[in-house]
């Protein structure tokens, strides 16, 4: 890509203004460490320490599993398989480490590992990890089955197609999550602070990795969407800033929410559009306490209005994005909590095919924070609609007439969100419910029978999606603080 001559001169102190004449930039190739939130990406290191070393010599730590693993196959009381034995030997060391983020995967899980940063794969489309003992959603992709399901960060997968989840890594809940376009998986979730489980069905898709999505607000601000940090992404935000720049872009609101992190020389390149030239971007600690520093070659930012929303769904190479610009340039943070993951992982490939990812170092912020299990803190705390967490609602079920359940409750507060008054949210079905459910239904142009199943269901769910993207608190104080700034 060509590079313009943007604005010579760098400001002596970083600023939440950034300068610009055309967004058109060389992205320089900084790092190959690649950062994992959940199954995300890793960088891969090939070999490893042998039990015996060059001379010869056996290590004596191994003589104890030497003697267990020749036990089991002469005496055990069937015949066992070597290669089990040893894989379960090596998935027990690193269950050993009690790190939600270091993980033996097999020949099968290493294959998904690997699909995970390719350009597409089948599946519902949501990033998971293991979380004291249980699986938890870290953010759902955007446009994906997971997303127009309904699921959330922080949501608790208990089962899936009736097989519990509990004591399983991350990889092995994939394997039985992800499957082919077309298929039906049902996921039973418990969702904080609602009480009962719910059962999600969800159909399974292809799931494109496009990470990025751009669009025109009003008063010459743009949003930018970034939901994860793929191979094209660093490419992929500089074209749609162009295109947007040659409409009128004079303010940018950068939106990381439920971004669950993944490649972290993408992080850095998108980071150096927006940090000045040889302020640094992160900082990895390794377990001697030392530390390296990776900077910005950001040399020609562009010099307009940013602002940055984060939620608690933003992981890993998002909060090194988020805490990049919010302690190197001065850039204001918009929103809630990060989620709080600050390691970094590598990977081990295994002749067989099999994988071993653990983590290797911290990362810290600019400014030596290290924000594992605590996130970063937004400038401006916002959070969304109360309407916004609402749980998902089963397609399949059917409310009517006399029901009393929580689904009814949740059909209730929506319809109440939407300007349908039902006359109660305790969850029992009466006739002014029955009369709400039908005017809602011919708004929709549906059949105005009162039951709310099928289409019906899936309408209203997304109907309020579509009222919390016109009614985005978190966009609009950013918008806010923009104009601000654009106007000063």
């Amino acid at each position: 890509m060509q590079t313009e001559d943007l604005n010579q001169d760098q400001p002596e102190k970083p600023s939440g203004i950034i300068r610009m004449k055309k967004f058109q930039f060389v992205i320089m190739l900084l790092l190959a460490v690649i950062i994992s939130a959940g199954i995300t990406a890793a960088a891969f290191i090939i070999g490893g320490q042998k039990a015996v070393n060059s001379s010869g010599e056996e290590r004596n730590e191994f003589q104890k599993l030497y003697a267990a693993f020749d036990s089991l196959k002469t005496s055990y009381f069937q015949e066992v398989d070597g290669d089990k034995l040893i894989n379960g030997a090596i998935n027990g060391m690193v269950d050993a480490l009690e790190d939600p983020y270091s993980d033996y995967m097999s020949v099968d899980e290493a294959k998904n590992f690997h699909q995970s940063i390719s350009s597409s794969f089948e599946g519902i489309g949501a990033e998971i990890q293991e979380k004291e003992g249980s699986i938890v959603i870290v953010s759902p992709i955007k446009g994906s089955p997971a997303e127009k399901a309904g699921l959330k960060p922080n949501d608790k997968v208990v089962s899936v197609d009736g097989k519990s989840l509990q004591g399983m890594s991350s990889s092995e809940a994939v394997l039985l999550i992800r499957g082919e376009k077309g298929t039906k998986v049902e996921l039973s979730i418990l969702r904080p602070g609602v009480e009962d489980a719910m059962t999600v069905p969800i159909v399974r898709d292809t799931i494109p990795i496009e990470t990025i999505y751009g669009e025109m607000l009003e008063d010459g601000i743009a949003k930018v969407q970034i939901t994860s940090f793929s191979e094209n992404t660093s490419n992929e935000l500089v074209t749609k800033l162009n295109e947007l720049q040659d409409q009128g872009m004079k303010g940018l609101i950068l939106d990381l929410r439920q971004n669950p992190g993944g490649l972290l020389d993408q992080a850095v390149k998108i980071s150096s559009l927006f940090v000045p030239e040889g302020e640094i971007i992160f900082q990895v600690e390794d377990r001697n306490g030392k530390r390296e520093e990776y900077k910005s070659t950001g040399s020609k930012n562009p010099k307009i209005p940013l602002v940055v929303v984060i939620d608690k769904g933003s992981a890993s190479a998002s909060e090194i994005l988020a805490g990049a610009v919010k302690e190197a340039a001065n850039i204001p943070l918009v929103g809630e909590k990060s989620f709080g993951k600050g390691t970094v992982q590598r990977a081990q490939d295994f002749s067989d095919g099999s994988n071993m990812k653990f983590t290797t170092e911290k990362w810290l912020t600019p400014k030596g924070n290290w924000i594992h299990k605590k996130g970063i803190t937004p400038d401006y705390e916002v959070a969304l609609p109360e309407y916004a967490t609402l749980p998902f609602i089963n397609p399949d079920l059917e409310l009517k007439l006399s029901m009393s359940s929580k689904e009814v409750k949740a059909a209730q507060q929506m319809l109440i969100a939407l300007g349908y008054n039902p006359g109660r949210e305790d969850g029992f079905f009466d006739d002014q419910t029955k009369s709400a459910v039908e005017k809602f239904q011919s708004a929709v142009k549906l059949k105005a029978d009162g039951v709310l199943t099928g289409q019906s269901t899936l309408v209203l769910m997304e109907k309020l999606r579509e009222k919390l993207d016109k009614d985005d608190t978190q966009i609009k104080k950013a918008a806010e603080i923009l104009k601000q700034e654009m106007s000063s």
